[in-house]
């Protein structure tokens, strides 16, 4: 099966204060994405980073999204912190919150949630926390996306409690047998061309290779880069040529995903 048409995200504003991890300033990947997953303060990102990336987010018709993470700064929320299911889940809340109002400030709406890090591959396995997730999201943001794996414990919550869900396929981050990525605290530098490669054939033919040097089927409707990814700026706009070289429009996700059964229009 060929796509037609992808989202395009990345996780944006993930500074603090005077401090940035990105090799790269987020005007230049606002300029070739359709979402950003706006980082909320715990793993990075302050008040003032946050007004100021929904708002160039918003100036380039991008959809905004909040990144919560584990509170952890120090170790950018790639480290899983220890607390019952109810603490960790009222600290998302709060980033949620958060982000939202900002969002509101700029005249934008939410338009997903994508959990961060080591928070987002937790809920990923662990069914009880994605249920508390997912049931936060149909109170909340009945209208908002949750951006997962395919492979995940929330995709398939999402999909069974009626939450509008969005699968990814990593560009830049490794995949095992399983579907799920292989985790990573630190990125190296990645070739552009063999990462837009990597993304042209999942599109075209709905594969990937694994670790095992093996090859999984992939469903997507939106592909994920990160700004801190050494070169991201290359990457992105190595990718954004392929898939346009390829027939395969960047669209927001509003135009991809038509039913909380997250359905994607594709081109057979």
């Amino acid at each position: 099966m060929r796509l037609s048409a992808v989202d395009l995200n990345c996780d944006m504003g993930e500074g603090f204060g005077r401090w940035t991890i990105a090799d790269a300033d987020d005007a230049s990947i606002m300029a070739l994405i359709s979402s950003a997953n706006i980082a909320t303060g715990f793993h990075a990102g302050d008040p003032m980073l946050m007004d100021e990336t929904v708002r160039l987010a918003a100036q380039h018709g991008v959809g905004v999204g909040a990144h919560p993470g584990y509170r952890d700064l120090q170790g950018f929320g790639r480290r899983k912190i220890s607390g019952s299911n109810e603490e960790i889940l009222n600290d998302l809340i709060y980033q949620v919150g958060a982000l939202r109002e900002f969002a509101r400030r700029h005249g934008v709406n939410l338009q997903h949630v994508k959990p961060h890090g080591a928070l987002y591959m937790e809920i990923a396995r662990n069914e009880e926390f994605s249920r508390s997730f997912i049931d936060f999201m149909r109170r909340a943001a009945p209208d908002s996306y949750v951006f997962c794996m395919e492979s995940s414990l929330t995709y398939r919550v999402a999909r069974e409690m009626g939450q509008p869900v969005v699968r990814e396929f990593y560009a830049d981050r490794d995949y095992d047998s399983s579907g799920s990525i292989v985790f990573a605290r630190r990125v190296g530098a990645l070739d552009p061309q063999a990462v837009a490669d990597k993304v042209v054939r999942a599109c075209l033919e709905g594969k990937v290779r694994t670790v095992d040097a093996g090859d999984i089927d992939i469903g997507f409707e939106s592909i994920c880069f990160h700004s801190d990814t050494p070169g991201a700026v290359e990457i992105g706009t190595a990718i954004r040529d392929a898939l346009t070289a390829n027939g395969i429009r960047i669209v927001p996700v509003s135009e991809i995903v038509v039913s909380p059964d997250s359905v994607s229009r594709r081109a057979v």
